[in-house]
């Protein structure tokens, strides 16, 4: 029989109502068609011991549909008793027709069970089957007794779907490659949490801007003004919040929602990607990937460019804006957020060290105490380092020149002088005579002072506590200092340590109260000098961030799981971090250059933030002003409890983002001989030294010992090396830079992340090819296999929550299904004439610009 689908429907009947499973193959062209797949019952299913399971088999002729009476070709029926209690738990049944007169064909069942596979467990295939089908097992949930979905996994990611493959290697033998496709639950919950803070921090800056006390009319304006940008981004991001509340469903963004503005600051199709590798008399090995659609603020638009170019022209109109007002660079402006969360961060944590002191001193012996006070030391010190900037001090002066009775001297001095129209820079602002320059060091001086007359105090009394115990073992310090009859000493003694404790806190919160005053004055300046263009660029790059971060978050705690038990990942991870490799395959052409610069400043935003590992079971969650985020991810008891002493303490943990770009569509061949290719090669040189910094780091903190060990022995140093000259290479398409970059994330215990515009075609592509190398290179795939395992997991790629791939449209993709564009005309004629040829590339390029201008 000449079938072009071979079809096996499954009947459970156990009651009054059968359940229903369909499964196909395609076979064409052959007399003799088998295939080899498989049926997994999922937990709520009612399949037990005495349930009866029919096999019916359907064929498909001339392009009618299967499931039809005409089409039948056979059924045969098992109880699953009959499984179990079967030789080598297998059944082989013959498929009759409907009135029973003659036998069509045989089917062989035969229960799996994952994770328990031996030599020769499928001797008794014929060689013709091998060459059909490898898919053995494809069920669209995951059980929760697997490896790959305990109870943490789901915690995070849901709605598995998974497929198992059967591959011959080299040596005969034979593997299972389990595939799994996840969402991801923080795809909706980082963003919603970052939106959340995003008002926090903004309500909490017009509160500060108000705190700034009276101001001269000029400055007072700015301020309201800047204080209205404020509400109206508070007001949008409370709607958009609103509306996220409201969503359910599918747990992931689809490509075609990606110009919604409410889901702006959702990550396009992020999910994880995991295959599972099962070999004979060997452990199980894993490769992860994450893959999300490049995070760009699709639905603003690209006309203007992305983040990159935007920010660049900003910056230039800022220096030039009509606003009377004092220019601090970027940097200026980022140190003064910084000093901003510190002094917020610190103050509070020295004022409870300073009353935990004087409870230490009351009920604790002389450890503790010193402990305390070494802790109030080191966190002083912070405090006053981050304050001798030279930026708090200038900040201090150009608010007390925003005064009123300041503006008002001045202008009774400089009536004849011309107005100042260009704005005022932080290098020339005017030094009044009444302002003591010196008054600001003697403040936060005090805080010094205070400090150490509190330390002189304490090593005082330890040293009268020292003598006492010599000449009187049975007293100790507790003792004096807890007993009802104390010494006149004592109460003096903690009288002044009371005192000076106060002093301490008056001194740290009078000096958090100016240096708040004058950063917020810094930012102020920054938010006057800005244009209306300035409130579109922050919700842009907050949304940008949004979409990389929850990436990100998705990619440590898939790692973090995965690697609990591997003490060299652990050791690594709390020693210099980990590094997060984002592999790109935009073009450098039309709207994909916008797309590409926002995700490069999204991504390098990304260094701002860092994970800390709690004891809890819930959801991963994140905080912290906009500058300097933490996301905790929580882990249950037993898990947190065997983790090394850094991790249960609460250390914060760097992730190293890294991004390489290679475009790989026709448009991208377009770039490369017609336009501008320099922001790829600009990005990938750039990223390439920072991963090149990471692995000097690595080497120098960790032993090789804690990395992965891979079959193909390539030293790391060797493939930086490769890479390094790939990247300065000028060659077309160089898919090299993603192959070695992706290796060396590997080798270093790192985070791979895929991302094409909407993580559908050119990603999967990009996945699949990856897997079959790694079957390939480390578990010696057998190259006869190697086209046909990647036929197998390409087959029927169609992503999560996707109707079909013509629904959106992704530019270059290659799709049998997507109906070509109308300008791109068939090039075998064309091929007849190079200079036809020409034209065509000449006309094509036109329609394109006048296109997407």
């Amino acid at each position: 029989m000449s079938s072009g689908m071979l079809a096996d429907s499954c009947w459970f009947i156990h009651r009054p109502h059968p359940l229903t499973l369909c499964l196909f193959s395609s076979l064409q062209g052959s007399r003799d068609p088998m295939f080899l797949t498989g049926v997994s019952f999922p937990p709520d299913w009612p399949v037990y011991s005495e349930t009866l399971i029919k096999l019916s088999v359907y064929g498909e002729n001339n392009g009618h549909h299967w499931l039809t009476s005409s089409n039948f070709l056979g059924s045969s029926s098992f109880s699953v008793t009959d499984l179990l209690k079967s030789k080598d738990q297998q059944l082989s049944l013959s498929l009759r027709t409907a009135d029973d007169s003659a036998t069509v064909g045989t089917v062989v069942v035969s229960r799996m069970k994952m994770g328990e596979i031996e030599d020769g467990e499928v001797d008794h295939f014929t060689t013709d089957m091998h060459q059909k089908c490898t898919l053995v097992y494809e069920s669209s949930h995951g059980s929760v007794n697997d490896k790959d979905n305990g109870p943490i996994m789901n915690a995070v990611f849901k709605n598995a779907v998974c497929k198992v493959y059967r591959f011959q290697t080299v040596d005969s033998k034979w593997m299972l490659v389990r595939e799994q496709m996840a969402e991801c639950t923080l795809s909706f919950s980082i963003p919603k949490q970052l939106i959340a803070l995003y008002i926090q921090e903004d309500t909490c800056r017009i509160q500060e801007l108000k705190d700034l006390g009276e101001l001269s009319p000029h400055w007072d304006n700015l301020r309201k003004d800047v204080i209205s940008r404020y509400d109206q981004i508070i007001k949008e991001y409370q709607d958009t919040l609103a509306e996220l509340e409201k969503l359910t469903g599918p747990l992931f963004k689809p490509s075609c929602s990606k110009g919604q503005k409410y889901l702006e600051f959702i990550p396009i199709n992020l999910h994880t990607q995991r295959m599972r590798v099962m070999c004979p008399r060997k452990t199980d090995s894993f490769y992860d990937v994450v893959t999300v659609g490049a995070p760009a603020a699709h639905s603003q638009g690209f006309k203007n460019g992305g983040l990159q170019k935007l920010l660049s022209k900003y910056e230039s109109e800022k220096k030039s804006t009509a606003y009377q007002c004092i220019y601090y660079p970027p940097e200026q402006t980022a140190k003064a957020r910084e000093i901003l969360c510190v002094v917020s961060q610190l103050q509070p944590h020295i004022s409870a060290l300073a009353d935990q002191l004087l409870q230490t001193a009351q009920q604790s012996s002389s450890q503790p105490l010193r402990d305390v006070l070494k802790s109030l030391e080191e966190k002083t010190e912070q405090f006053v380092h981050a304050l001798k900037d030279e930026l708090v001090k200038s900040a201090l002066l150009a608010l007390h020149a925003a005064r009123p009775g300041y503006v008002s001297k001045c202008q009774s001095s400089a009536q004849s002088s011309p107005a100042r129209e260009s704005p005022v820079h932080s290098d020339s602002i005017p030094h009044h005579k009444e302002y003591d320059e010196e008054e600001w060091d003697r403040v936060w001086v005090s805080v010094a002072k205070s400090l150490n007359c509190v330390i002189a105090l304490v090593d005082k009394l330890q040293e009268q506590d020292n003598n006492n115990q010599e000449s009187a073992p049975s007293h100790t310090l507790a003792d004096v200092i807890t007993s009802h009859k104390l010494p006149v000493a004592t109460v003096v003694w903690w009288d002044e340590l009371a005192v000076l404790v106060q002093s301490l806190k008056k001194c740290v919160a009078e000096v958090a109260e100016r240096a708040r005053r004058s950063v917020s004055f810094v930012l102020l300046q920054e938010a006057a000098c800005s244009t209306a263009q300035g409130l579109q660029l922050q919700q842009r790059r907050d949304a940008v961030f949004s979409q990389a971060l929850a990436a990100l978050a998705c990619g440590f705690a898939m790692r973090l799981y995965a690697g609990l038990e591997d003490k060299g990942f652990l050791r690594q991870l709390h020693a210099i971090g980990l590094v997060a490799q984002f592999e790109s395959l935009l073009s450098t052409y039309s709207e994909e250059i916008g797309m590409l610069e926002d995700m490069e400043v999204g991504i390098s935003d990304l260094h701002r933030v860092t994970f800390r590992i709690t004891e809890a079971f819930g959801n991963v969650t994140c905080f912290c002003p906009r500058d300097h985020y933490t996301v905790e991810v929580p882990l249950p008891h037993h898990s947190f409890q065997a983790l090394p002493e850094e991790l249960r303490e609460g250390k914060l943990l760097r992730v190293l983002p890294v991004l390489f770009n290679v475009g790989i569509n026709e448009q991208q061949t377009i770039a490369e001989r017609f336009g501008d290719i320099s922001l790829q090669e600009r990005i990938n040189q750039k990223n390439f030294e920072i991963l090149e910094g990471y692995y000097k780091s690595l080497t120098d903190t960790v032993p090789s010992e804690c990395l992965p060990c891979f079959q193909t022995q390539t030293d790391i140093k060797e493939l930086l090396d490769t890479l390094g000259q790939n990247v300065v290479t000028k060659k077309r398409k160089n898919v090299e830079i993603l192959w070695l970059a992706g290796m060396i994330c590997r080798r270093m215990n790192g985070i791979r992340l895929t991302s094409c515009k909407s993580a559908k075609d050119r990603t999967s592509m990009s996945v699949t090819l990856e897997q079959c190398s790694l079957l390939r290179d480390e578990h010696q795939l057998n190259k006869d296999y190697f086209v046909r395992a990647l036929d197998c997991m390409r087959s029927g790629l169609l992503p999560q929550g996707e109707v079909a791939q013509w629904d959106d449209p992704e530019a270059g993709s290659v799709a049998t299904n997507k109906p070509a564009s109308r300008h791109f005309y068939p090039i075998a004629l064309l091929l007849v004439s190079s200079h036809l040829l020409v034209v065509w590339l000449i006309l094509s390029l036109v329609f394109l610009l006048a296109k997407y201008q």
